[in-house]
């Protein structure tokens, strides 16, 4: 589905200035788009699973508005008291909405991507492998790949509805078989089927398609041709001005990519099936994630992450000792609190190994692990500190704060150049505490050692601080300080030479712990605020705030009633520092450089190292507001150099909902970073953030594409280009990977002037890599004399093969209550008991997990590992829907949803459990017999599929109660024959088998009355 969307909107906007490109703006008003499909989906999702949770933990859902930062403090807010950022949730909607324009571009020519060429089983499994690598990655935790691999799938699977004929046929489902590779794709055009007929204005043309197609019901799509106009006789065509088989005859296309006047209800109806399908994949991840790896998949968690990287040699003793008094005051002061970090990150390293990472949600693992770090070996001084930092960067969630404890200079300095790759790539920031024993005498090369990590965190935005180890602990304050929620900065300068210089800064009334850090030697400055109240770095407490001095750091906190307004800092200086200035404040930007792109569906991608020099420099930034982004007033956006005093502004364009595309024509020369000027018009109060990680413009540009997952064992190819519009010549190249793995690459490749050059890299991953395993590659090209150069970070997953597709069975067999009242004044003091039985069958990878969701109640089950699995839930009657979510070894999800009627004695089961997603009930003969009785309500839809043509019922979760009991006996489901014709074959797709209504064979519950008697609360 190519319709406009933020992304690719101001490309329009110039395409249509410049006359180009009219095929793909939307008549009518429709902007409809993957990134907004996408985005509502994921939306409403959260909102059910936050809703979910806060009904089971007995709090109450208050969702103010509709924007991201108001359901993320409607999830999180209730728990805990301090500020809710939602920087993390619109930086997790990026990674997944970044990638519809990466598909249509890295893709453009891939039928399979777009459900283009009649190529639907491809497509299938481009989804379907896609959804087993997200839930492999989110089950290791590697949420980050998780979330590119859903963006991915998430296009394919909504280019869908807006490519093939699937709405032309009068469906108004989606088609389940697309998520289950298990189910037939059916009634599809073969080669030689003819599909449409012409239209001879040579453009789209309403009722394109051969009425035998629609009346037969047969699949298409429309065939795109980029460099060819070549398509199988009267095949259709995808349409457009790019799409030259759109010239051949039969003319036109069946695209409902946008709103035309040929199409405006197909192209609607399309909108909608795309968004419900996004939404029953969401609903299948979620089922196997488990409802708070849900969560944190879409970056609803607390914004503090807690990692640290500690030397462990034999001098670092009491290095370590701080390190761990500081974890523990951390958690034990913050919890409870918004300021909690949500994950923790540890990274041992010594000479020569480094690692393992640990990485854990609970802070007594945290304790623990800090409290189990020895000290021992080194004594050679260079440790391997930089291999450390590289596992927490890769390791670390993006825009994390990372601190580094070690005594000794980095040996491995070869992999800085990488460090700094990872840094711009995942805007994390890095502060190093450099100790220093002051019975050692420095040696030179420890201080030109000292500048690399200086370095490292001034690219970063951190501080490099060396300081006595008796010093230490006042040092370390600076960790408490970031390890806050809703962090964010207000201005950051470095000078090298130092020089006398004024910083004026803007702080608005949102802000809250305002902290002023200055490192460097040899210098004295003036605080001044709008009423001319000054301090300097000789009061310790003043008006103004109190000064702390330890080494080479300077910690200034501003007093908590500070005046709103522009302040001022004077430096003095001819040594080297750096001023940064932060607080905490929900006022906050994210951003990401992209670069524009032609083609069918042209737009703007996101760039994964260093922006192309001699070109405009172009950003997409989205503003997050206290209220929404309703609730600030964004007046510039621009560059700035940390170490000059260039400031170059952008055109900033206005993308809706916080989003902005700003274009900076002339970049500053050197190191720069963002800076965001505004209104928060909750308060009428100016605002100032920029970021901190350094970014630089080069003339080398490197690419690659990862277009399929790795398997253990197997060698992994990897094509990638190096280009440059500068100077031609020997480009060396470098690869690492933070999991070692073996690799293949040249060491150089011959660019002419301004061409490109391509090459292979090969990896390998060990035979027993675990599934759902990260590997975070870095390439870097660098342009002969070593005087520019560029790179590119890829995420892979490995992913062991799954060859089990099949959901856990899952069949309700008994529900009992006992007076449940019609008045929910009086619910609980009455109970209801559901028991329901469940297997993964004879061929299954087993049941790893059952939960009970939508209701509030008690659920016990027999032994997992058993092949047939009891399950019984208790509730009271205020609580009278439960849907019980099976998952096995596979991560294939199969559920149970029940719901009691208003007023109830004793209620059979269901004889239609839900294991697939949402879809209408179909009446077309089914393709296998059924085991399930028949039902059906007297009200089912007629046989004309205008709702689809599926045949398994919803797994989705239902909010209106069932009040057809069955007709089955109570103690087991019943065998007996669907009274319609099993062996008929169907004309309609299938969407679902008849396996999928989970009713089982009387051999299952035979079985499973042969099971040892259980009793509820005993398990």
């Amino acid at each position: 589905m190519k319709m406009m969307s933020p992304i690719v909107g101001v490309s329009l906007l110039a395409l249509v200035l410049s006359g180009g490109a009219w095929a793909f703006v939307p008549t009518g008003g429709g902007a409809s788009s993957h990134v907004s499909i996408t985005q509502s989906a994921v939306l409403k999702k959260v909102t059910e699973v936050c809703r979910a949770i806060a009904q089971l933990e007995g709090q109450d859902f208050i969702l103010t508005g509709d924007s991201a930062e108001e359901l993320v403090h409607a999830c999180l807010g209730p728990s805990a008291i301090g500020e809710v950022s939602a920087a993390k949730f619109k930086s997790a909607l990026n990674d997944i909405n970044e990638q519809h324009p990466l598909v249509d571009r890295d893709f453009v020519d891939s039928p399979q991507h777009h459900f283009n060429s009649e190529l639907f089983a491809r497509g299938r499994s481009l989804i379907t492998s896609g959804v087993a690598s997200i839930k492999a990655n989110v089950r290791a935790e590697n949420f980050h790949a998780a979330r590119e691999t859903l963006g991915r799938v998430l296009h394919t699977l909504q280019d869908f509805y807006s490519h093939s004929n699937w709405v032309d046929l009068g469906y108004t489902q989606p088609y389940i078989n697309l998520l289950h590779p298990d189910l037939p794709l059916e009634n599809l055009a073969d080669f030689k089927t003819p599909t449409c007929k012409d239209c001879t204005n040579g453009g789209f043309c309403p009722n394109s398609l051969l009425p035998d197609i629609l009346r037969k019901k047969i699949l298409t799509s429309g065939y795109m041709g980029i460099t060819s106009k070549f398509k199988p006789n009267g095949k259709c065509s995808h349409g457009g001005v790019e799409d030259l088989t759109s010239l051949t005859s039969p003319r036109g296309g069946i695209s409902k990519d946008e709103r035309r006047p040929d199409n405006e209800a197909l192209h609607n109806t399309a909108v909608t099936l795309a968004t419900t399908a996004s939404l029953q994949l969401l609903d299948d991840i979620r089922g196997a994630a488990g409802d708070k790896d849900f969560l944190r998949l879409m970056g609803v968690a607390r914004s503090s992450v807690l990692a640290f990287v500690i030397d462990t040699t034999g001098s670092m003793s009491d290095d370590i000792a701080e390190a761990e008094r500081m974890v523990n005051q951390i958690i034990d002061s913050t919890q409870g609190t918004q300021d909690e970090p949500s994950l923790y990150i540890l990274v041992p390293f010594n000479d020569p190994e480094f690692g393992p990472l640990i990485r854990t949600t609970d802070p007594n693992v945290m304790k623990a692990e800090v409290a189990n770090l020895i000290p021992q070996g080194g004594g050679d001084l260079p440790e391997m500190c930089l291999s450390g930092l590289q596992l927490a960067l890769t390791g670390a969630p993006a825009s994390s704060h990372i601190y580094v404890f070690t005594d000794a200079d980095p040996k491995d300095i070869s992999l800085k150049d990488t460090i700094v790759a990872l840094i711009r790539n995942t805007k994390s920031t890095v502060n190093i505490f450099k100790s220093e024993d002051a019975s050692r005498r420095r040696r030179r090369r420890s201080v030109e050692m000292f500048d690399i990590y200086n370095d490292l965190a001034l690219a970063s935005g951190g501080q490099a601080i060396r300081v006595s180890k008796a010093n230490l602990p006042q040092a370390t304050g600076i960790i408490a300080d970031s390890s806050t929620s809703a962090l964010v900065t207000v201005l950051q300068r470095a000078r090298n030479p130092g020089k006398p210089e004024t910083f004026s800064f803007q702080l608005d009334e949102s802000l809250t712990n305002i902290i002023i850090y200055i490192t460097g030697k040899s210098l004295t400055f003036t605080l001044k605020n709008l009423a001319g109240v000054t301090q300097t770095e000789t009061e310790a407490s003043g008006k103004l705030g109190t000064v702390q001095k330890v080494g080479n750091l300077y910690r200034i906190r501003l007093v908590s009633n500070k005046q709103t307004g522009l302040w001022e800092i004077n430096m003095k200086s001819n040594q080297p520092y750096t001023l940064k200035i932060t607080g905490q404040s929900t006022i906050a930007f994210i951003y990401d450089f992209v670069e524009f792109f032609g083609g069918p569906h042209p737009g703007y991608a996101p760039i994964s190292g260093r922006p192309e020099s001699g070109v405009p420099v172009i950003l997409l930034v989205s503003v997050l507001g206290r209220k929404g982004p309703a609730s600030v007033k964004v007046s510039d956006v621009a560059l700035v150099t940390v170490s000059g005093s260039e400031v170059v502004g952008g055109t900033v364009d206005d993308l809706g909902n916080g989003d902005f595309l700003v274009t900076v024509t002339k970049v500053p020369a050197g190191e720069f970073v963002v800076l965001v000027n505004g209104t928060d018009l909750v308060s009428t109060t100016l605002f100032q953030r920029q970021s901190t990680t350094q970014m630089s413009v080069s003339g080398v540009t490197i690419r690659a594409v990862v277009d399929r997952t790795m398997e253990p064992g197997k060698a992994f190819t990897l094509p990638f280009v190096v280009m440059t519009n500068s100077t031609g010549g020997t480009y060396k190249i470098n690869a690492r990977n933070d999991k070692d793995f073996t690799m293949n690459y040249p060491t150089s490749v011959m660019v002419a002037t301004g061409g490109n050059a391509t090459a292979n890299l090969t990896i390998t991953a060990p035979a027993n890599t675990e599934s759902g395993t990260d590997i975070t590659l870095t390439i870097e090209a660098v342009a002969p004399g070593s005087v520019d150069s560029n790179y590119v970070v890829l995420r892979l997953s490995v992913v062991t093969k799954v060859t089990d597709f099949t959901p856990p069975q899952c069949e309700v067999v008994n529900v009992s209550a006992v007076d449940c009242p019609a008045d929910p004044v009086f619910c609980n003091a009455s109970f209801w008991q559901l028991s329901a039985n469940l297997t993964d069958g004879v061929n299954g990878t087993g049941i790893a997990t059952l939960k009970s969701r939508q209701g509030v109640g008690s659920l016990t089950h027999t032994d997992l590992k058993q092949m047939f699995v009891a399950a019984y839930f208790n509730a009271s009657c205020c609580s009278r829907t439960v849907e019980l979510v099976a998952v096995d070894n596979a991560m294939n999800v199969g559920t149970c949803l029940h719901s009691l009627p208003s007023i109830t004695t004793s209620v059979a089961p269901s004889t239609a459990p839900s294991s697939g997603p949402p879809t209408a009930p179909s009446t077309a003969p089914s393709t296998a017999p059924s085991t399930a009785p028949s039902t059906a309500p007297s009200s089912a839809p007629s046989t004309a599929p205008s709702s689809g043509p599926p045949t398994a019922p919803s797994t989705a979760p239902s909010t209106a109660p069932s009040t057809a009991p069955s007709t089955a006996p109570s103690t087991a489901p019943s065998s007996a024959p669907s009274t319609a014709p099993s062996t008929a074959p169907s004309t309609a797709p299938s969407s679902g088998p008849p396996s999928l209504t989970l009713s089982l064979p009387l051999w299952f519950c035979l079985l499973v009355s042969a099971l040892p008697l259980y009793h509820p609360g005993s398990y």
